[in-house]
């Protein structure tokens, strides 16, 4: 009954939460600027982190900037993390060379916590901020195996295949980004875990016009297979009612997954709220998903949000996610 409540909220309900996805060597840690860049520059690995995540990451920049300034250089460093491990599965032609890319970041996280970090800007930034936060080792090494099983490239089977995924990547760094802010608290925990899912759901629907340009759709089989879509349907660009159907029920569980997240959020301490600042660009995806009646492909699903930043502090202002 809860789910199809929220299923209804997110077709029809009014769009009043509106807002806005060895060290150094190239081709492993980095590439060229990681390999241009130069430990002796003061701020170097700062300035390195912040201008990788404003290229890669726009939205988490942003949401980075909006955090304690003590926990600020630190966010940069584990959002830049973040985006060296996602742009592998993109950047490489042949498995073996992920592989060998993702070990080099297992092995740079072992390194930085036997205080030894490889001559890469990003661990070396990493290594400052685990050792500032006492952050988890256990949610670094999640993420990189995470995307490691996620080389593969096949579409998820179901949708608790893909929640799966995104909680071990996206929640694992909001876990992250909590033990920064200094918070330690199982609600402040579970609103983590959901958003992260909602997050990648979201993710991966934003992508999906990108991929299937590139032949691919990793979109939920389960749901395809229910309504009857095919691959090349999307392959195709189809925009027909079972296809936006497809994308109706995925959006819908991100819409859910938000949902539980405010269900008890008078129970996360205020200080935990910088953390889900993310929401801001997760309604704004599904709030113009809507305007759009979920027609996946529709051009304005690819612009950026020039009011994002906007909506961004006013949710700070108000602190609430």
């Amino acid at each position: 009954m809860a789910a199809a409540m929220a299923r209804a909220g997110l077709r029809r309900g009014p769009c009043y939460r509106l807002a806005g996805a060895a060290g150094g060597r190239p081709g492993l840690g980095g590439g060229r600027a990681a390999a241009r860049w130069s430990r002796s520059a003061p701020g170097g690995e700062v300035q390195y982190c912040a201008e990788l995540v404003r290229k890669r990451d726009y939205e988490g920049f942003l949401c980075s900037l909006l955090l304690p300034a003590e926990s600020r250089t630190s966010a940069f460093a584990l959002r830049a993390f973040n985006v060296e491990l996602a742009q592998i599965k993109d950047s490489i032609t042949q498995k073996t060379t992920g592989f060998m890319r993702m070990q080099f970041w297992r092995e740079a996280v072992e390194d930085i916590y036997c205080d030894n970090p490889p001559h890469q800007p990003v661990a070396t930034e990493l290594w400052r901020a685990v050792k500032r936060h006492k952050l988890t080792k256990m949610w670094f090494m999640k993420i990189i195996d995470e995307r490691e099983k996620n080389l593969d490239d096949r579409a998820y089977r179901n949708i608790q295949e893909l929640e799966a995924y995104a909680e071990n990547t996206q929640s694992a760094l909001l876990y992250l980004t909590l033990e920064m802010l200094g918070v330690r608290d199982i609600h402040a925990d579970h609103a983590a875990s959901h958003i992260g899912k909602a997050q990648g759901i979201v993710t991966c629907l934003r992508a999906t016009p990108y991929h299937s340009r590139r032949q691919k759709v990793f979109l939920p089989m389960d749901i395809c297979m229910l309504h009857g879509v095919s691959q090349e349907d999307f392959i195709r660009g189809k925009q027909e009612k079972n296809v936006r159907d497809v994308i109706y029920d995925i959006a819908s569980q991100a819409h859910i997954h938000l949902e539980h997240a405010r269900s008890f959020s008078k129970k996360v301490p205020v200080k935990a709220y910088p953390a889900f600042f993310c929401t801001v660009a997760l309604d704004d995806y599904l709030c113009n998903m809507r305007k759009v009646d979920f027609n996946i492909f529709h051009p304005s699903l690819q612009k950026r949000s020039t009011l994002l930043p906007l909506h961004l502090y006013i949710r700070s202002w108000k602190k609430t996610y």
